[in-house]
């Protein structure tokens, strides 16, 4: 599991859900707890382009995971990340309360607004305002933190087709599904008798 010489069991995989990024991880970095296993580690991404996290940031089959600093400077030696689509919620399954935010960037080469997009894709989940905040009170032990300060990153590539590492919704089409769809009208078929 990557180059951080973390003791870990056999078999060990880390395949976190994005509640679990948000709760588990993040959550306990922002309030200055530990967690175990301590498995991914700091990193100011955006000295660094995608293809050179190998060796620094966690990684994980084809995704690379990290902690970072909340920045509005996406921009690294060779290109800049550039937001994707709106915000997504991050949902506690017990209390169906909003826990985090996760928002989607594709990575550019070259200069901005003149770049040239990549399939590398990075996943920014932050906690939100009211997640720290009412978790913080019930920690009365620790001191007050400024939560906005972290972020835990997904970076992946996305295979040329598009599809993302995250393993899609599941759905595949059969040879004759394929087949069928690619029928123009269906009033020219003729069955035999």
């Amino acid at each position: 599991m990557g180059d951080n010489n973390v003791n870990l069991p056999p078999g060990f995989r880390f395949y976190p859900t994005d509640e679990e990024l948000v709760v588990h991880f993040l959550h306990r970095k922002a309030s200055l707890l530990p967690c175990h296993p301590d498995v991914i580690p700091d990193l100011d991404l955006y000295p660094y382009d995608p293809w050179e996290l190998h060796g620094r940031a966690l990684a994980e089959g084809k995704q690379w995971y990290y902690y970072s600093r909340r920045t509005q400077n996406r921009v690294t030696g060779n290109g800049y990340w550039m937001p994707m689509g709106m915000e997504e919620p991050v949902v506690a399954s017990s209390s169906n309360k909003r826990v985090g935010v996760k928002k989607c960037y594709v990575f550019h080469m070259g200069e901005a607004a003149d770049g040239n997009k990549t399939n590398w894709i990075m996943q920014e989940y932050r906690l939100t305002d009211s997640a720290s905040s009412s978790r913080s009170s019930k920690i009365k032990a620790q001191p007050k933190t400024d939560h906005s300060k972290w972020v835990i990153c997904r970076v992946y590539e996305r295979d040329e087709e598009g599809d993302d590492d995250d393993g899609g919704d599941g759905t595949e089409l059969s040879c004759l599904d394929e087949v069928f769809l690619s029928l123009d009208d269906l009033d020219e078929i003729s069955l035999p008798n």
